[in-house]
């Protein structure tokens, strides 16, 4: 007979959390993401793992963390943009309500090509696509692409990249951003052989920027247990560090201070004066067609018959006059309101 304490035997209990230890918890990650934001809920993690909030522990992270921030943010505590997700992606090309909405556009983005004066060519490379939010802040500043590994680059992405380095005619800096493990280092190195093969006339200068071995001492990062499973494991090391680890803040600084390395201040000076005019000019034109035409309200077409009177506007209902503008051999003609709306429709000016 089988005894019953062998049928029967103990399980280990499991520790739950007081309501006072999760809302320790709660308050360490609205106040590590009002520091910083926007974050990844790995860089949170991290964050909270090296203030000793929370164990190193992948339960940590997705039990604990990452339960808080989904459910935190369906509750409101904390704001949806504060947590990036740049893995789910969508498209659609630019589409605008009327050609004055496109000029408005034009005029709020308008930006000078930076580096057409400068004399070098500078690109920051990523490995984790994770990560893009937090160092796009510096690049879209200074005008600089962001090239995301997600790994190891396909060879059609490295050949597009040495392509783009060739086409600029001048000495080319790039910056690499990736984990501190086996994968991450042969990464680095993948892209630097390739490049330098797509691209051989060319003069690049590629820097391994961060994770380094000194940083880790410097920030004390979190580690975590190298992939035995990796096939460039061997020789490399017990512990590995995730660029995920790194203080956003600092993450954002190593960045900008790598591309203000070849800013030359009085070129940079031009660029932003001829900018900031050439916008205002832009400015002008928006203002102009909205006082002439009320471009931003143009209506569809107007499909009626030339001789069904009376005719009132589609936008507002104002009476539309009798006269219609256009030339004789024109095959569309068009009318405007009192309130300004432009009405197009086929045939021959009236």
């Amino acid at each position: 007979m089988v005894a019953l304490a062998e049928v029967y035997e103990s399980r280990p209990i499991r520790y739950r959390r007081t309501r006072a230890e999760m809302d320790h918890i709660r308050s360490a990650i609205v106040s590590t993401l009002t520091a910083f934001h926007p974050m990844s809920d790995r860089q949170v993690f991290y964050q909270l793992e090296t203030k000793g909030v929370v164990p190193k522990t992948e339960a940590a992270y997705k039990g604990t963390v990452v339960r808080l921030l989904g459910s935190m943010r369906r509750s409101g505590e904390l704001p949806f943009g504060w947590i990036t997700d740049e893995t789910r992606l969508a498209r659609k090309p630019p589409s605008f309500s009327s050609m004055g909405a496109a000029l408005r556009n034009t005029a709020a983005t308008y930006r000078r090509a930076l580096w057409e004066g400068m004399p070098a060519y500078v690109e920051v490379w990523c490995e984790k696509l994770s990560l893009s939010g937090i160092l796009a802040e510096e690049t879209e500043l200074y005008d600089v692409p962001l090239m995301l590994c997600r790994g190891f680059s396909s060879i059609s992405f490295l050949w597009s990249a040495a392509e783009t380095i060739m086409s600029q005619r001048k000495p080319a800096y790039l910056y690499f951003f990736g984990d501190y493990d086996p994968s991450g280092l042969s990464i680095f190195q993948r892209v630097e052989k390739d490049l330098r093969a797509f691209a051989p006339k060319a003069e690049i200068h590629l820097e391994h920027v961060a994770v380094t071995p000194e940083q880790i001492a410097r920030w004390r990062l979190p580690t975590r247990p190298t992939k035995t499973t990796d096939s460039r494991a061997k020789g490399f090391g017990p512990r590995s560090v995730e660029l995920d680890a790194l203080p956003p803040d600092e993450l954002r600084l190593l960045a900008r201070r790598c591309i203000e390395r070849h800013l030359d201040e009085q070129t940079l000076a031009g660029v932003l004066a001829a900018e900031a005019a050439e916008r205002k000019t832009l400015d002008s034109l928006v203002l102009r067609l909205g006082q002439t035409r009320r471009a931003a309200d143009v209506v569809e077409p107007l499909l009626v018959p030339p001789d069904e009177w009376p005719l009132h506007c589609p936008a507002c209902g104002a009476l539309l006059p009798r006269t219609w503008h256009g030339s004789a051999k024109g095959d569309a003609v068009w009318t405007e309101c009192d309130n300004g709306h432009i009405i197009r429709r086929p045939g021959k000016a009236v």
